[in-house]
């Protein structure tokens, strides 16, 4: 029996809010195709994401990355971005 693992999701986006401790609130930007008319569309989602030392602060573009629950809405955390 095999075993397969799960590749996390990596998102880019924008914070939000900064206000929380140890957490910050991520929005994500996405382009979608309409199905029936196939337009494409803006879609935007906000995540919660784990900041440990709250070192973001907002208007800061960063990348999160999917993680096992942390809290009830948090399942994300903050990569690093070497830049």
């Amino acid at each position: 029996m095999a075993t397969t693992t799960k590749k996390p999701k990596i998102l880019k986006g924008f914070v939000v809010s900064d206000k929380m401790k140890d957490t910050v609130v991520v929005s994500v930007t996405r382009y979608v195709k309409h199905r029936k008319y196939g337009k494409y569309m803006m879609r935007q989602k906000k995540y919660k994401a784990h900041d440990a030392g709250n070192t973001k602060r907002i208007g800061e573009r960063v990348e999160i990355i999917e993680v096992a629950p942390i809290s009830k809405d948090k399942h994300f955390k903050i990569i690093d971005i070497k830049s």
